[in-house]
C-alpha cells in the first residue's frame, strides 16, 4: 500500500509552513483527579509533532480519550493532556473546549506558524465513531493538511481516521504510524521459524489472528486463561478456571487447522493455581488442575519451554499476559517470556498493554525490536486485513 510520509509530505513543494496540518493522534491515556497518569502515548505522538511544528505548521492535534458515549464528561476530557503535552514539547499548547463547531473553529484561525491546538475529546459526539459524513467535513474544514500518526485506532472506520481524509488537500502518515507498519509488516513475511506467543483471558478476542497464524506460523505458544479453553477442547481438566465453553469448537478448529498445516501449536504443560484471584493466596504447580482450583498463570516447565521456542526463533510476535498479570504473584510467567524474548536475538515485535507493561517493568524495552502501541489494530494487521485509516492514506 502506498502512503504518504512524512519525510515525502515535508519535502512537497511548499512544505507545510503556515499551513493547517490536523493531527489525528492516540492520546488515550489515564487520567485521575485531574492528572496525567502513564503518559507513553502522550511521549510517542512527540516525534511527528516536533518535526511540524519545527516545519512552521500550524498544528490541530486531535484524539479521542475513554469512552465517554457520544456525551461530554468532565473526567474524560483532553484538557489535562494539554498540560502535560506542553511540559513534554517545552511550549505552549492551546485547547478548545469542543472539536467542531464555533468554538474550534475560532481557536484553529488563530493558530500562527509553528502552534499547536488540542481539540476536546473526538468521542464527546457521537457522530465520529458513526463515521457521520457531516462531522467529517467539520473535521476538515479546521485544516488544509491531514495526517494520521493514531496506529492504535487506525482499525477503526472513525470521522477522524477514514472519513474526512477526502476533504483534505494531502494526506500523509505520521513517524508512529509509519513505523508501526514498517516493523509489523515483518511478521507478513517473516524470517522462519515465526513464533507466535498469544495470551489473555478470553479465545473469543483473538479467535481471528489466531485461526490466521494456524497456518502462517511455525510454532504458536498459548498462554492466558485462554489456555484453559484449548485445554478443555482437548478433554483435559481445568478445575476451576475461566473457560469459554460457547467456544470450545473454535478451539478444535483452531487446533485441527494447526495440524494439517504441520504447524506447532503449544500449550501449558504445568500451571500455577490457587483458590482464588487475590494477592497472597495460596498457590500451588500442577500439571493437572484439580477442582477447586484455578490456574492462575504458566508454571516454570512451560515458561521454560516457551523461552527455548524465543531462543530458536528468527522472528517473535508477541500479544497478551501469560497469567493474572495484575497480581504479582501471578505474573512470573510472563515477566520469564520477557526476559527470554528480550534475549532471544530473534526479531521481536511486542503488543499489547499487559505484556508492554512487563517489558517495561523490567526494564528490557531497549533489547525488543519494536513495541506495538496499536493493540487491536497490530492483531487486525498481521491477520493481513486492510486497516481502514491506512486505507484512507492510500495515495
Amino acid at each position: 500500500m502506498a502512503v504518504l510520509d512524512l519525510d515525502a509530505l515535508l519535502a512537497t513543494h511548499g512544505g507545510v509552513r503556515g499551513r493547517r496540518v490536523f493531527v489525528r493522534a492516540d492520546l488515550n491515556v489515564p487520567i485521575q483527579g485531574g492528572v496525567v497518569g502513564d503518559d507513553s502515548r502522550i511521549r510517542a505522538s512527540l516525534p511527528t509533532l516536533r518535526r511540524l511544528l519545527e516545519a512552521g505548521a500550524r498544528v490541530v492535534l486531535a484524539s479521542h480519550l475513554g469512552r465517554p458515549k457520544g456525551k461530554p464528561r468532565p473526567e474524560l476530557s483532553l484538557r489535562p493532556v494539554a498540560g502535560r503535552l506542553s511540559e513534554l514539547l517545552g511550549r505552549p499548547v492551546a485547547f478548545a473546549p469542543d472539536c467542531v463547531g464555533p468554538a474550534a473553529e475560532e481557536a484553529a484561525s488563530r493558530l500562527r506558524d509553528g502552534e499547536l491546538l488540542l481539540l476536546e475529546n473526538l468521542r464527546f459526539h457521537p457522530e465520529e465513531e458513526k463515521n457521520d459524513p457531516a462531522f467529517a467535513e467539520a473535521l476538515a474544514a479546521l485544516a488544509d493538511v491531514y495526517v494520521n500518526d493514531a496506529f492504535g485506532t487506525a482499525h477503526r472506520a472513525h470521522a477522524s481516521t477514514a472519513g474526512m481524509v477526502p476533504h483534505v488537500g494531502r494526506a500523509a502518515a505520521g513517524d508512529l504510524l509509519r513505523d508501526e507498519l514498517r516493523h509489523l509488516s515483518v511478521i507478513l513475511d517473516p524470517k522462519r521459524p515465526l513464533l507466535c506467543v498469544l495470551g489473555g483471558a478470553k479465545v473469543s478476542d483473538k479467535l481471528a489472528v489466531l485461526e490466521a497464524l494456524a497456518g502462517r506460523a511455525d510454532v504458536i505458544a498459548i498462554g492466558g486463561a485462554m489456555a484453559y479453553t484449548f485445554l478443555r477442547a482437548q478433554g483435559q481438566p481445568t478445575g476451576d478456571s475461566l473457560v469459554e465453553a460457547e467456544r470450545l469448537e473454535d478451539a478444535r478448529r483452531v487446533l485441527e487447522v494447526a495440524r494439517r498445516a504441520g504447524r506447532r501449536l503449544l500449550l501449558p504443560s504445568d500451571h500455577v493455581v490457587a483458590r482464588e484471584l487475590a494477592e497472597g493466596a495460596e498457590t500451588r504447580v500442577v500439571q493437572r488442575i484439580p477442582d477447586g482450583w484455578k490456574g492462575v498463570d504458566i508454571g516454570p516447565e512451560t515458561a521454560a519451554a516457551y523461552g527455548a521456542e524465543a531462543a530458536q526463533a528468527a522472528t517473535i510476535f508477541w500479544n497478551g499476559p501469560m497469567g493474572v498479570f495484575e497480581i504479582p504473584a501471578f505474573a512470573r510467567g510472563t515477566e520469564a517470556l520477557a526476559r527470554a524474548v528480550a534475549d532471544s536475538s530473534a526479531v521481536s515485535v511486542v503488543g499489547g498493554g499487559d505484556s508492554l507493561a512487563a517489558i517495561n517493568r523490567l526494564g528490557l524495552g531497549p533489547r525488543i525490536g519494536h513495541l506495538s502501541t496499536g493493540g487491536g489494530a497490530s492483531l487486525e494487521y498481521v491477520q493481513g486485513l486492510v486497516l481502514p485509516g491506512v486505507a484512507a492514506l492510500e495515495r
